[in-house]
């Protein structure tokens, strides 16, 4: 291959890979400002209609280290292309005139795109130059994230003005453009890499994620039958100890359990559960706060396209983040950023905790949550990244947003159960305390976090060359990947 051609192609290939990211995230997304016109449109309850963004998350949960693994082989060109067509079939399920059942096929259609991400970091680090190639795969990881905030307004906008349909629409018409997109921009893998799936080990998964995503979302489960609940998440702790024993005895594991014991990583991965579940927690506080009518004492009574507005500055401050952390991890060590990104984040919680009666202080708090959520998601990759081999990014990605997964709906039940037990009796909102008792948790949450990203600072050896990766190869160190970049 030519320069000229490279570089032609490397200058198409970033912007193809944030488009796809920022797409399968915002569709992802589409069931939260939506949930009540389902609800209306289709004859259901909101608890049935809260589903519509609860299976796309449990698809995405389950896929994603499937798609994973599959990106580490040599058909990963393939099976981005075969997961954005699912989505778009998925999308089209959404638009046509079809009874509820067709609708939450189509949003778990929808939700494997979410599994994407991974492979489009790996996309990343084996085409582009060292530099560039860590650069963006922080900015995926970010847009991941942001693309809720991009999706919210449009999704609520769209429904107000035209109907469900109409909003569902708009996922249709981005996901025809994702899937062009990657057709035209994705290279093929690198040659000599192989990957097969542990079958086995998929549904065992697929079922211990299926019962931890279900006891998060089903609050009212923990309150009216606790012992079915508890039992229910025994079994989730048993299939997830089979899975792991199965993983680390199979020659072909969906995911490299070994890797994901070295210490950076499964600190990297403490990190994004527990901090997930606090940065969650606050945007899901803020935004429900902000709908709140104001009879019930606080609140501000916006409709769903204003409370998607209220996501704005978390979004572009979120995605300045992203782009500035690259810069700073020149002078700043990774695990210190995703323990200053979790004081960033603690300091919205306060400030949502104590001064939250203007909408500009929930604004306020919303920037400050943008502003941590991007440092914090622009740093893990590259504290994971820098002890896993090229050939493991996939795989090795698509555990920690398995983790992020879990931690996000750990963090929205949380927040509904601390609300719903701060709800009077014969009331159907909760008091304005139940929220400050909502956020000191969240704190509590971020303090931990912060804590886990010290700690993985303390066991990093300043002055010792490059950290040394599963495979023996130090990352930073000369030719390291450089055979697999220059195949396409």
């Amino acid at each position: 291959m030519s320069t000229a051609p490279m570089r032609s192609g490397t200058r198409a290939l970033v912007p193809a890979l944030m488009f796809v990211a920022l797409v399968v995230a915002a569709v992802g997304s589409l069931g939260t400002p939506l949930v009540t016109s389902v609800a209306t449109t289709f004859h259901v309850s909101l608890d049935s209609a809260q589903w519509t963004l609860t299976i796309a998350l449990l698809s995405g949960a389950v896929a994603t280290p499937v798609l994973g693994r599959l990106g580490a082989g040599p058909h990963r060109r393939a099976t981005i292309l075969a997961t954005l067509a699912i989505v778009v079939v998925g999308s089209a399920l959404t638009v046509l005139p079809l009874p509820f059942a067709w609708l939450l096929v189509g949003r778990a259609a929808q939700g494997v795109g979410l599994g994407l991400t991974a492979l489009l970091m790996g996309v990343a680090r084996d085409h582009l130059p060292e530099e560039r190639s860590a650069a963006t795969i922080a900015l995926i990881s970010v847009v991941s994230i942001i693309g809720a905030g991009v999706g919210y307004p449009l999704a609520a906008l769209l429904a107000e003005f035209g109907g469900l349909r109409t909003a569902y629409g708009l996922g249709l018409l981005v996901t025809a453009l994702a899937l062009l997109t990657a057709w035209r921009s994705v290279p093929a893998a690198p040659a000599g890499r192989s990957a097969r799936v542990n079958v086995a080990g998929a549904i065992v998964l697929a079922g211990a994620l299926f019962l931890a995503l279900f006891l998060a979302g089903e609050r009212s489960l923990w309150s009216r039958h606790l012992a079915v609940a508890v039992t229910l998440a025994v079994v989730a702790v048993l299939l997830l100890g089979l899975w792991t024993t199965s993983e680390l005895r199979s020659r072909t594991p969906l995911v490299d359990v070994r890797a994901v014991r070295h210490p950076a990583v499964a600190g990297a991965n403490i990190a994004m559960f527990v901090g997930g579940s606090g940065m969650y927690l606050l945007l899901t506080l803020i935004t429900r706060y902000a709908q709140t009518p104001p009879g019930a004492g606080y609140g501000f009574g916006l409709t769903t396209f204003a409370a998607g507005l209220v996501l704005v500055p978390f979004s572009v401050l979120g995605f300045v983040a992203g782009r500035l952390t690259p810069r700073v991890r020149e002078r700043i060590d990774g695990p210190l950023l995703l323990a200053g990104s979790a004081a960033v984040v603690g300091c919205g919680f306060v400030v949502f905790a104590t001064a939250r009666s203007g909408l500009a202080e929930l604004l306020v708090a919303m920037g400050v949550l943008g502003l941590g959520v991007g440092s914090f998601s622009a740093a893990m990759p590259g504290v994971i990244l820098a002890v896993t081999p090229t050939s493991e990014t996939s795989s090795a990605m698509s555990f920690n947003y398995v983790v992020r997964s879990v931690g996000y709906s750990l963090g929205s039940a949380i927040g509904g159960l601390v609300l719903a037990a701060g709800t009077a009796t014969g009331r159907l909102l909760p008091d304005d305390d139940a929220y400050t008792t909502a956020a000191l948790v969240g704190i509590a949450a971020m303090v931990i976090t912060a804590m886990t990203g010290l700690a993985l600072a303390r066991r990093r050896t300043p002055g010792t060359g490059p950290t040394a990766a599963p495979d023996g190869v130090p990352v930073g160190a000369p030719g390291r990947g450089r055979s697999s970049r220059t195949g396409s």
